[in-house]
């Protein structure tokens, strides 16, 4: 199947995280001195959207405004190694840019450069071309000014215009009438509508924007999809913690590549929701990296539930597995295991992990949908994926009072008994349940066909 192409219209930002931690503070005021550590560096705005289109398997071309200055250059070379095609508009005045400074992971101030917003020179050739050949168009408005301007407009509500999602902002333009989606956040929609309650500021919203269907994003609630008179349609998302920071584009950027590939507004909305709540799973905007695999929970939330419980004085307890088709048996091990303290972390055997022990053709479920039904149980706690071949490192890094193990082992044959031992942790054996393995289920389901 070809890659669609979805054109990204919109105000770019270069977006840089420094890292570093904050032990004491200034003795001129009391702030929080932090000793950095590293940055990061990445599109922002339109950029970040694009960017994780391109990643999502859509020909991604960004249409923006950008400065001859150190962010433009940095961004264009970001974003053209992500292969994004930017066809940049010449910008008067400086790229913007936001630092974020990051101690122990955790924002302790933010500082924007270039924040006013500057004018552009006009679309040109090929930006015209990239907007009218598009299979679908996402304008990511951040009140810059670009999605404003009247060519840019004309040029998007034209006859034969592609199918359009328009990201809209406090500050920016009202979108073009017949946009295809339209996604404000909650207190966007409210905002814009005059009304405190999501369902009917998107009935308001459909009407005054002349929109086919207007869908309100509500973070960890998911999403409210409303298209003409009818009752709204809710889209729960699946559980996740994490950094939100690139949500909205990341839900953004999902859905273009979904309506570019022909799916309805609801359908779009779907895939929307479940890439945005694995986008903020694996880290969010901070997260990114090159060649990041199927998004998993993050490694700090396992350490955060460790921590909660280790603090009122509890007990901590982990499992692990491959877990690949879950069943009766795995079941009552994760119960068994649960009944042992006051939490239970499940180290779960990455993709590559579960390859190499079970052969080429295993696992049949991603390691992203092996952690997500982990997380649903309630005996569990916390996901944790590791990519070695047995646990010892990431039980290391948790340090679990209790290692639970179900099957038919002696407790001098774990390799994770001495590592257990260095802190006085303890492993516990509970009862294999007979007639219960993914290698029966697979032979089973093999045998009716």
């Amino acid at each position: 199947m070809t890659a669609p192409r979805v054109t990204v219209v919109g105000d770019v930002l270069l977006d840089r995280d420094l890292h570093g931690s904050a032990t004491r503070l200034a003795p001129d005021a009391p702030v929080p001195v932090v000793d950095t550590e590293g940055e990061r560096v990445r599109p922002g705005g339109a950029g970040l959207a694009a960017l994780l289109a391109a990643r999502a398997g859509a020909r991604v071309t960004l249409v923006c405004a950008l400065a001859d200055d150190g962010a433009g250059a940095a961004l264009r070379g970001l974003l053209e190694d992500a292969g994004v095609v930017v066809r940049a508009l010449p910008l008067h005045g400086a790229t913007p840019e936001k630092v974020r400074v990051l101690a122990g992971g955790r924002p302790v101030v933010r500082l924007d450069h270039g924040s006013r917003p500057a004018g552009c020179g006009p679309l040109d050739g090929p930006a015209r071309e990239a907007l009218g050949s598009a299979d679908a168009v996402l304008v990511s408005d951040y009140g810059r000014g670009l999605p404003a301007r009247e060519d840019v407009r004309a040029a998007l509500a034209g006859p034969g215009a592609p199918p359009l999602v328009w990201d809209p902002h406090p500050r920016g333009a009202t979108p073009v009438p017949g946009a295809l989606l339209v996604s404000p956040n909650a207190a966007e929609a409210t905002g814009f509508a005059g009304d405190g309650e999501a369902e009917a500021a998107a009935r308001t919203l459909l009407a005054r924007w002349r929109a086919v269907a207007v869908c309100v994003t509500r973070g960890r609630h998911g999403a409210l999809l409303l298209e003409g008179p009818g009752r709204a349609l809710v889209l729960p998302a699946p559980a996740a913690t994490g950094d939100a920071c690139g949500a909205g584009d990341c839900f953004a950027g999902a859905a273009a590549v979904a309506v570019a590939r022909g799916e309805l507004p609801s359908a779009a909305v779907a895939a929307a929701v479940a890439a945005a709540s694995a986008f903020v799973a694996a880290g969010g905007a901070g997260g990114l990296e090159a060649g990041r695999p199927e998004p998993v929970p993050a490694v700090e939330d396992a350490i955060a539930v460790v921590e909660r419980v280790r603090a009122r004085g509890g007990t901590v307890v982990a499992t692990g597995g491959c877990f690949d088709l879950l069943h009766a048996g795995h079941v009552r091990t994760l119960e068994a295991a649960r009944a042992q303290g006051d939490c239970l972390v499940v180290l779960l055997n990455s993709d590559a992990s579960v390859a190499r022990l079970k052969g080429p053709d295993r696992p049949l479920v991603g390691q992203g949908d092996r952690a997500a039904v982990l997380h649903a149980m309630g005996a569990v706690d916390a996901v944790l994926v590791f990519d070695e071949d047995e646990p010892s490192a990431a039980l290391a890094g948790l340090r679990p009072d209790v290692w639970v193990k179900g099957g038919d082992y002696a407790v001098a044959e774990l390799p994770e008994a001495e590592t257990l031992a260095s802190w006085g942790g303890r492993v516990l054996l509970v009862p294999h349940v007979a007639g219960r393995s993914t290698t029966r289920l697979i032979e089973a389901s093999q045998h009716v066909r």
